[in-house]
């Protein structure tokens, strides 16, 4: 590894090195925007040369998408931390949701994990296959015994896009009527808790 840039401080490896650009472009991000991040943004941010950059990822689409993906491992760990000692199906989702609803337009990280792979098409990107299949993985990390409950992994499949859906629709066209929590908890409580009944 090169010993010039890096502020100095070279990678010792490249996962070390990839982990730097990461880091870099999560900055950048906060900074200027996923769309007007650039390659150039990331070396400058690194003090190297976007060849440096280049040798560890192919383009800034790959990034983004590790930044993503570890914004949301953090938010995963979060949330299921949060949901602790709620087993019952409905409870979950619905305090689940609440959690979603509460953090995510907050955590620019979470918002381009629902926009990954077509930035310009909010609701489109966050019930893709990939994305939905992310929150059925999620769905079994909740402290709820799902095959007690009777749910199929198929379920839990529907389930994930069915709460992507949900939680999509909420976030891009928030509703006139401002909820705080006590009023969504019951809303969702409501009309959403029955389906998993």
């Amino acid at each position: 590894m090169a010993k010039h840039g890096w502020g100095g401080e070279p990678p010792a490896t490249d996962e070390e090195a990839r982990q730097r650009i990461v880091d870099a472009t999560a900055r950048c991000i906060d900074r200027y925007g996923v769309a007007k991040t650039t390659f150039s943004d990331v070396a400058a941010e690194l003090g190297v040369t976007r060849q440096t950059v280049y040798r560890q990822f192919a383009g800034i689409g790959e990034i983004v998408s590790e930044v993503a993906a570890q914004g949301a491992a953090d938010f995963v760990d979060r949330l299921v931390a949060h949901l602790d000692g709620r087993s019952e199906p409905a409870d979950a989702v619905v305090e689940g949701m609440l959690f979603c609803l509460r953090t995510v337009p907050g955590d620019p990280r979470l918002n381009l994990l629902l926009q990954i792979g077509d930035t310009g098409t909010f609701g489109r990107s966050s019930t893709s296959g990939s994305v939905v299949q992310y929150g059925s993985l999620m769905l079994r990390r909740f402290p709820v015994d799902w095959a007690a409950h009777g749910y199929t992994d198929g379920d839990l499949d529907g389930l994930a896009e069915m709460i992507m859906r949900l939680l999509t629709s909420f976030l891009q066209n928030p509703s006139d009527q401002l909820r705080d929590d006590d009023a969504m908890r019951t809303f969702l409580e409501r009309w959403l808790a029955p389906a998993l009944g």
